[in-house]
């Protein structure tokens, strides 16, 4: 199972939202170049990043730091936050973003995500964004009528390299992850899921050691590691040891 360290980007920043509110930001750190060496310096295998600003606009926002992150590591990062249609799609895997993360253009566009699976196969995440298991959009400002399970169904067959689910009503509260909903989606779907949204403590590591969560592919942390609450040497030391996982061995896509 990969533990991925999350860079959310606010006018330039590294910072943490509460419930997914811009008004609630924490600024961790004014340098995410610097934040992301970190991370690799301390293990990590994959970054998250989201433009929480591009999210919200519905375009690249944080292009300059996203593109000091990637200069700064040597280990993959997938990204999402304003990414709409297929020129900005090709635009960040051109410079060098592993994998895109499509979250409203997946609710809005469905069509675009068939074919930017189509074209670059592997390199095409859904971000899903829950709260009470309806699908948000928009920066998570707008609630959709969808539930997560009936969007992870609408691209079954489209070649979706993961999804990421997220619960808004944990997200930066330090609540625990939504293991129940999560595992619930993963169990309907054949898309490998990463689990986001909440992640609090080494107990909650050692909650994705269950069984039950051994169909996860991977889980999301922010505040969390930014705070202290969870050592990034110990989880990564519990989660590659973990034999139930099916994500040991293998990359996210």
């Amino acid at each position: 199972m990969i533990l991925f360290p999350a860079i959310d980007l606010k006018d330039g920043q590294c910072v943490r939202l509460k419930h997914g509110e811009m008004s609630s930001a924490t600024v961790f750190n004014d340098d995410p170049g610097a934040q992301a060496q970190t991370f690799e310096q301390q293990g990590f295998k994959y970054l998250h990043i989201v433009d929480l600003d591009g999210a919200f606009a519905g375009k690249p926002a944080n292009a300059n730091a996203v593109e000091s992150i990637l200069r700064s590591i040597s280990i993959p990062a997938q990204l999402g936050g304003g990414i709409r249609d297929l020129a900005t799609i090709e635009a960040w895997l051109g410079k060098g973003i592993a994998r895109v993360i499509l979250g409203t253009v997946a609710v809005r566009n469905p069509a675009l995500v068939r074919e930017a699976c189509k074209k670059h196969p592997g390199r095409v995440a859904v971000g899903i964004d829950a709260k009470g298991g309806k699908v948000a959009v928009e920066g998570w400002a707008e609630t959709s009528e969808l539930t997560a399970i009936e969007l992870a169904k609408r691209f079954e067959d489209a070649g979706v390299a993961a999804i990421i689910y997220t619960d808004i009503e944990r997200d930066g509260a330090l609540k625990g992850l939504n293991l129940p909903g999560t595992v619930a989606l993963a169990r309907e779907t054949s898309i490998p899921v990463i689990a986001s949204g909440g992640l609090a403590s080494m107990a909650d590591i050692d909650a994705l050691l269950a069984p039950e969560c051994a169909i996860l592919a991977g889980a999301i942390s922010g505040r969390a590691l930014y705070d202290g609450r969870i050592d990034p040497a110990e989880a990564l030391k519990r989660l590659a040891g973990n034999p139930l996982s099916p994500g040991a061995g293998r990359g996210p896509g």
